[in-house]
């Protein structure tokens, strides 16, 4: 795993300074602390930061192939090996090193089209001087972030964006576009905040050379039928996880499990505790909230801490709760961190900082990488608007549909507190239905699909498409920020493409929830964890907590030179402020969302001097 930095410009030779590709690099540092690498020549320089996670003695990057190609390399290619060896069988080169140079000796023999053939979560950047070229891909999924920005005749391009920030030649101007990223939560691919930065979209490559700037999809979601009955399918997907549990365990250091009692995380842990009789597993908590927990009808039902610690025991695993204390959670240093993980501000509040801990507390233990359950749900269906069709049904995206619902987020979740007029102005909500009709047009369906069937393709397309690459780059950030690889291998291509041409009766085996999943694990889990319902990630409960929150929220709204006050709407604001209380009770983070987003807002145009251009 690395943070990677590069320039390319086609102007004078001299333009291209390493010492400046060097300090974007550093700007990456949390994403690899154990080594730094870097490689120059006209035209061209590339920087990284490495952190060692296969065959740490022989992985050194940037990876060269003499008068061929240099590549470097974040994330893992979990098929190296295999590639290493057909690479071999057609007597071609291929160095004894690791997936770096393995992904770099498949790019000089297939060029382009390597991107293919590579399995596994990776961003990769890629110089040929025969064609005088740049190249950028991106793993299918999008697990492993990339982004850049074309200046003239250059172009630059790292992990994040903070590198890119790092030139001079990019500034942090946010449009009104910008504006709409950040409160629509209808993302449109490819997009950053910030106005000319753009990410390489999943299943992408990025071509810049002498004659401009080319994009090219190397993968998408087909529809195929699917042939298996439900015993067939079963096992199917029993095979296809096994072999993606194994394959994301792969490496030289130990791989943990995150284990928080839902089936998803659950399965993973069983799999890999098959494999591992010392396998640790780690799950987060409130300091009181098992104690003192209060249920919500669709969001969460029970705490984990039971579900996660019977799991535990049944499969024999090592395990460690990380609890969290209502002290640590309230220090704005820790939002700030979090925002700053993420380059942007997030109306999620306790749900970031205590993630941000969790994989803290992971890497002061020496843990470099672990198992996450991300993206199951998405591809099983199993977000309840997935299937509800007051939802699932509607004429924008489903969890938009839902957030419309609920009058704190009616407007985009976390803007109620955003001047009425701005958001008028640039229709949040319009610009999320425009990319959702958009994205329909990607979908493709079987002939004689029934209007069911082709409803049920499109609302999974969406989750994997529109929803899924979101939720994995917030995972990704908040992980790297602390040194620590997050795993997911629900994201493994085969699965996914077995799973998406699965009818939705049987994803729903047993008219329950991911009911597809459950029957493919059912002999490795207690009875309880098999039956119990899908829960979001946890928020706190503790009125303390959204009064720590008022508070700040309070200090902020009341400065007329705070840097977020010209975007505050006065009438929105005097109300959060005279309400008799702070939000509280199972649903209070939805509600204090809009006081959340106001504070990293105003943390986020302070620390990057964000210039407004709306």
């Amino acid at each position: 795993m690395s943070g990677l930095a590069a320039w390319v410009d086609f102007g004078r030779e001299d333009v291209v300074n390493p010492a400046m590709v060097r300090q974007m690099a550093r700007r990456l540092r949390h994403r690899g602390p154990d080594g730094e690498g870097e490689w120059s020549a006209p035209h061209v320089a590339f920087a990284v930061q490495r952190l060692a996670a296969v065959a740490p003695a022989v992985t050194a990057q940037p990876a060269v192939a003499p008068d061929r190609a240099v590549l470097m390399l974040d994330g893992m290619i979990y098929n190296h090996e295999d590639l290493r060896r057909e690479l071999r069988g057609r007597g071609r080169w291929c160095p004894s090193g690791g997936d770096a140079e393995v992904a770099l000796a498949a790019y000089v023999e297939w060029g382009a089209e390597f991107a293919s053939r590579l399995e596994g979560m990776f961003a990769i950047v890629v110089w040929d001087p025969r064609r005088e070229e740049l190249l950028l891909v991106r793993d299918r999924l999008g697990v492993k972030p990339l982004c850049y920005a074309q200046r003239g005749t250059g172009l630059i391009a790292g992990s994040e964006p903070k590198a890119l920030l790092a030139h001079p030649a990019v500034d942090p101007v946010v449009d009104a576009d910008g504006l709409r990223e950040l409160f629509a939560h209808g993302k449109l691919p490819g997009t950053t905040v910030f106005k000319d930065i753009f990410e390489v979209r999943p299943g992408h490559c990025v071509r810049f050379g002498g004659s401009g700037l080319i994009q090219q999809r190397y993968w998408t979601l087909e529809a195929v039928p699917h042939q298996d009955d439900l015993p067939a399918t079963v096992a199917a997907v029993r095979r296809l996880l096994t072999e993606a549990v194994s394959s994301h365990r792969r490496g030289d250091v130990p791989v943990d499990a995150m284990l928080s009692g839902g089936i998803d995380s659950s399965a993973l842990t069983a799999l890999a505790a098959r494999d591992d009789a010392g396998l640790r597993s780690y799950s987060v908590n409130f300091a009181g909230y098992t104690e003192n927990f209060r249920p919500h009808p669709t969001m969460r039902a029970t705490p984990d801490a039971p579900f996660a610690a019977m799991v535990a025991e049944h499969v024999g695993t090592r395990h460690t709760e990380i609890l969290v204390d209502l002290a640590e959670l309230t220090d704005p240093g820790l939002h700030r961190a979090a925002m700053a993980a993420q380059d942007a501000p997030s109306p999620l509040g306790d749900m970031d900082a205590s993630l941000l801990l969790f994989f803290r507390r992971l890497g002061e233990q020496g843990r470099r990488a672990v198992l996450s359950g991300e993206t199951a749900d998405e591809v099983f269906d199993g977000y309840f608007w997935a299937y509800d069709p007051q939802h699932s049904n509607s004429t924008t995206f489903p969890w938009v549909s839902f957030e419309r619902g609920h009058d704190a987020a009616a407007g985009g979740l976390g803007c109620s507190l955003i001047d009425r007029s701005l958001r008028k102005g640039l229709d949040f909500l319009g610009y999320a239905d425009s990319h959702y009709r958009d994205a329909l047009t990607e979908v493709s369906h079987l002939p004689g699909a029934t209007a069911q069937e082709r409803r049920a393709r499109e609302v999974t397309y969406l989750a994997l498409t529109r929803w899924a690459p979101t939720h994995l780059d917030r995972a990704d950030r908040l992980s790297m920020a602390a040194g620590v690889q997050l795993r997911p291998p629900f994201c493994d291509h085969r699965l996914i493409e077995y799973v998406y041409n699965v009818p939705a009766e049987l994803k729903r085996a047993g008219g329950r929830e991911k009911g597809l999943l459950r029957e493919a694990v059912g002999d490795l889990l207690p009875a309880p964890v098999l039956q119990r319902r899908k829960s979001a990630y946890p928020t706190i409960q503790e009125a303390a907590y959204g009064d720590a929150v008022r508070r700040r929220f309070a200090e902020v709204a009341s400065d007329p030179g705070a840097a977020v006050a010209p975007l505050l709407d006065p009438a929105a604001t005097t109300a959060a402020l005279a309400a008799a209380e702070a939000p509280k009770g199972a649903f209070a983070w939805v509600e204090r969302a809009s006081m959340e987003m106001v504070l990293q807002l105003d943390a986020w145009l302070t620390d990057y001097a964000v210039v407004l251009r709306v």
